[in-house]
């Protein structure tokens, strides 16, 4: 079974996976991730989020995901594809 809008052809480490799961429920709320609160919910460090998130970023999975600022961490904007 394949999720709408998500290619099945994407290769992602476990790490990416989680992250990847973790943007999609939280997406439908809000829009901006920093990589340190993440790596607090996926227990991580916030550089093996910032790490796996530039991965993630040409990645064809039904988000849109960029780079947003760098202000007492990496933030990230991330919106569901249209």
């Amino acid at each position: 079974m394949s999720h709408a809008g998500v290619a099945a052809t994407v290769d992602l480490s476990e790490k990416q996976a989680r992250i990847l799961n973790h943007l999609r429920e939280a997406a439908a709320d809000k829009t901006y991730f920093k990589s340190r609160l993440v790596a607090e919910e996926l227990d991580m460090t916030a550089k093996e989020v910032g790490a796996n998130m530039r991965a993630l970023l040409s990645a064809d999975h039904g988000l849109d995901i960029e780079k947003w600022g760098y202000s007492s961490g990496t933030t990230w904007k991330v919106t569901r594809a249209e």
